[in-house]
């Protein structure tokens, strides 16, 4: 970017944190049923509004679901979609603007015990995950289990967007590391016995993924987890957050995946997609279905 590019951006970036404080903390302080009742508001207020990420949401659930539901369900589903994200927007304001015991008040952990059956002297523990649940409230949640946490992140587009998440991340005591720096930092994160989440759901570029199937059909998915988790030695163990009906929040920690007997980094990610997917099919409306998931293709299918 050109210096008065970077220049307008700074000035842009000034102007929407001006305006995020008095909406956020507006929004934070709200009775949590209301709040809760806001961000689904704002939820449809976006399925209208977003034609190009409704589209792509819609396309995304035929991809998925098609086969099993209506096209009147999968709108539905869609729109839930768009709703869970508004309650998710709310939520991430509560803990921006208030202390962070009020919203972890609404968390609960199970499977902790996977979480220590993990854990070995000398080595700490991977945590494969997604952009499911309330993803920011999960790494948030570490602090609840007692294990230190780092997070592998990649800057938001936005400047103004990212500035927030990781003030937010950082306020939980997360460790932040870089994905262009990743394998290092993880690797250092791992011998410090930190836990070191990775969001494994997000479309790979060629040169970095590998195809594996995602509900049925084959998706480009980041093989670095694998290669780490083989590399270092270190369990991969699942844990996706869910919220229920009433607004509280359950950590599911399930028991750490073996690897392959050969060791072949394309069969372990396969096993974390599986793995991504069942937890999305228990409460399909909590995943961030506007993402170009499968995006990058095989190449006979980009020919056709």
């Amino acid at each position: 970017m050109s210096r008065p590019g970077r220049a307008a951006a700074s000035v842009l970036g000034a102007v929407g944190l001006a305006l995020f404080a008095p909406v956020g903390m507006l929004l934070a302080w709200l009775p949590t049923r209301l709040g809760l009742w806001v961000g689904r508001r704002l939820g449809d207020l976006a399925w209208v509004a977003l034609s190009a990420r409704r589209a792509l949401t819609l396309e995304n659930l035929r991809r998925a679901f098609g086969g099993e539901q209506d096209p009147a369900e999968l709108r539905r589903l869609g729109r839930r979609s768009f709703e869970h994200l508004g309650m998710n927007l709310v939520e991430s304001c509560v803990f921006f603007f208030r202390p962070p015991d009020v919203l972890l008040s609404r968390v609960t952990l199970e499977g902790v015990e996977h979480l220590k059956a993990a854990a070995t002297p000398g080595r700490g523990i991977l945590l494969l995950t997604a952009h499911f649940g309330n993803w920011e409230l999960l790494a948030a949640a570490h602090a609840l289990s007692g294990f230190a946490l780092s997070v592998v992140v990649r800057p938001l587009d936005n400047p103004v967007l990212d500035r927030v998440v990781a003030r937010l991340r950082r306020r939980a005591g997360v460790e932040l590391i870089t994905k262009r720096q990743a394998v290092r930092e993880v690797l250092d994160a791992l011998r410090r016995q930190r836990m070191v989440g990775v969001l494994l759901d997000q479309n790979a570029a060629r040169s970095e993924g590998v195809f594996v199937p995602f509900f049925g059909v084959p998706a480009s998915t980041s093989k670095a987890l694998a290669v780490v988790a083989l590399r270092a030695g270190a369990p991969v163990a699942p844990v996706f957050i869910r919220r229920d009906a009433s607004g509280h929040h359950t950590v599911h920690i399930e028991p750490a995946l073996p690897p392959p007997a050969d060791r072949n980094a394309t069969a372990y990610t396969a096993a974390f997609t599986r793995a991504i997917e069942a937890a999305i099919r228990r409460a399909p409306e909590q995943w961030f279905w506007m993402h170009a998931r499968w995006r990058t293709r095989p190449r006979a299918d980009a020919a056709a």
